[in-house]
């Protein structure tokens, strides 16, 4: 980013180091992973590592609405399989930095998996949007203040004795 008109897509800003759960992983363990990693969600993924599901806190809250919480064998709740979302809302790594503000404001999620070629390549989160805009912010262009020409000026123009005027 550059150039003062550079345009930041998904792929600049998304963070690639994620924390990703499998679908099979007991729920109490993705909750502890969570907390853990002081994350709000994770990408799930299959034994193939393609993206199947997003878990997020809210997800995991329905636990104990559940009342599975107060079986006898905590393992008995269930897996990841059984609290995540499904992974239908995803975007793809050339989506401009505009686009993925408007898909934030319209959908109530923290976060989008970045997928190319069907292949999970990153997640990018409001908090990334919010660092896009601030390096658009530091590298925006000063708008330049021209004077008005419509109105006329009132500053007198010079004088030059050499022509009587």
């Amino acid at each position: 980013m550059t150039q003062a008109h550079r345009i930041p897509t998904a792929r600049e800003i998304m963070t690639r180091d994620l924390v990703t759960l499998g679908t099979e992983t007991c729920i109490f363990e993705a909750i502890g992973v969570l907390l853990k990693n002081k994350i709000s969600g994770a990408p799930v993924v299959d034994v193939y590592g393609q993206l199947v599901g997003m878990l997020s806190e809210a997800d995991c809250l329905r636990v104990l609405a559940s009342g599975d919480f107060h079986s006898e064998n905590l393992h008995d709740t269930g897996t990841v399989r059984d609290y995540m979302t499904q992974a239908e809302r995803i975007v793809g790594p050339e989506v401009d930095i505009y686009a993925l503000a408007h898909h934030f404001l319209r959908c109530q999620v923290r976060r989008f998996p970045v997928v190319d070629a069907g292949r999970l390549v990153g997640q990018v989160s409001r908090r990334d949007v919010l660092r896009g805009i601030e390096t658009m912010r530091q590298h925006r262009a000063p708008r330049k203040h021209y004077p008005d020409y419509r109105e006329p000026s009132r500053a007198p123009f010079p004088v030059d004795s050499r022509y009587g005027v």
